[in-house]
């Protein structure tokens, strides 16, 4: 197998970044990002490939699906994040749909996070409408796996109590997980990798079935293909979403689980919600992130049914310093992203209101 590397390169802190394309190595994962937001995976020492490409996909209709081959422009090139806003390593990068032009009209940021001697990363996909009107997007992943860098005679399996997509050929040779952490599996279609098959119509018809296949092996040289969608959420004009997803490598189907519920660990810290039922019928906010911060930070919470919703920031005197919230919400989990501005370094309080109950947590502006 050959392999054509560039030969000028910066080495920082075991961390390459080439031209647009940016990388990490944890000690036991390399996760390298492209300037058009294709994630691949290797081995660390050997370069192995084991994941050819991952990408996002944003479906509002059967003729206008986001996706990496035929619509990904660069806004900000993939490029490495020090310090880190979250574990030991980050890759961040945006992408539109500037390439074909075609609708929808969207901004996708994508930071990977990885963790010293960890063998998964985490992707955040935050998807901005860029549209004159509001979207109800199904968000989704195309993976093409590639373990030990060969394709075929590979099989993927959704391992339901865990909820994992389990990669792999048998009981030998690397093995793979994704795991959709922020949201419940909507769909899974695997099939035979065919020329063309990344066309609208077919993403559409997979992201939306509503089926979970419990699994597909490959039948031919050419590999399988993945493809997978949380429920379709709803999108204003000019606001955004973040889906995340976690990848794992390891040599069995148990150190792949337990990656992969580690990473979820790690996910319900940040949100500082947990794994959240569908039926559950609490009122939850969480701890900002990051905490203290600078330029903006991102706050969670989990509405247990529809009604108004309001998000206050106050002073230490109890004064109302920002409103971020006051409408009418879904059930369901949100995020709202708060900037500072010109308020001054100092503790702060931020206030849920729903249903009559209110929920209250501390936040650190640093200087």
């Amino acid at each position: 197998m050959k392999k054509i590397y560039l030969s000028v390169f910066v080495l920082l802190m075991g961390v390459i970044q080439l031209f647009g394309q940016a990388e990490f190595s944890t000690g036991t994962l390399d996760v390298v990002v492209n300037a058009y937001g294709r994630i691949r995976l290797y081995t660390p020492g050997d370069d192995i490939r084991h994941l050819q490409r991952a990408s996002i996909l944003v479906g509002t209709s059967s003729t206008t699906v986001y996706d990496y081959s035929n619509d990904a422009g660069t806004v900000e090139a993939s490029a490495l994040v020090n310090p880190p806003a979250w574990g030991d390593f980050q890759i961040h990068g945006v992408f539109d749909n500037s390439d074909s032009g075609n609708p929808p009209a969207v901004d996708v940021a994508l930071d990977a996070y990885g963790w010293t001697n960890k063998s998964y990363t985490i992707l955040k996909f935050n998807v901005k409408n860029k549209d004159a009107a509001a979207m109800n997007a199904y968000i989704g992943l195309d993976i093409i796996p590639e373990l030990d860098e060969t394709y075929g005679g590979d099989e993927v399996n959704y391992l339901a109590d865990s909820k994992v997509l389990y990669f792999h050929r048998g009981s030998t040779g690397k093995q793979m997980g994704v795991k959709l952490l922020s949201a419940n599996l909507k769909s899974f279609k695997g099939f035979e990798w065919f020329d063309g098959y990344s066309a609208d119509a077919n993403y559409w018809d997979w992201m939306t079935s509503g089926e979970i296949m419990t699994s597909y092996a490959s039948t031919t040289d050419d590999g399988l293909v993945a493809v997978i969608s949380q429920d379709a959420q709803a999108i204003n004009v000019g606001e955004s979403v973040n889906v995340f997803f976690a990848f794992a490598l390891g040599n069995s189907q148990a150190e792949i689980i337990g990656s992969l519920q580690e990473a979820q660990s790690k996910y319900d810290l940040i949100s500082g919600l947990g794994s959240m039922p569908e039926n559950s019928t609490t009122l939850k906010l969480g701890k900002n992130v990051p905490n203290p911060f600078a330029n903006q930070t991102s706050i969670h919470y989990f509405l247990p049914s529809n009604g108004k919703v309001s998000l206050k920031v106050y002073d230490q005197l109890g004064n109302e310093v920002a409103l971020l919230v006051n409408e009418i919400q879904s059930k369901g989990t949100k995020e709202v992203i708060f900037n500072p501005n010109k308020l001054s370094p100092g503790l702060y309080y931020y206030t849920l209101t729903f249903d009559g109950k209110q929920l209250t947590n501390k936040m650190v502006i640093a200087e």
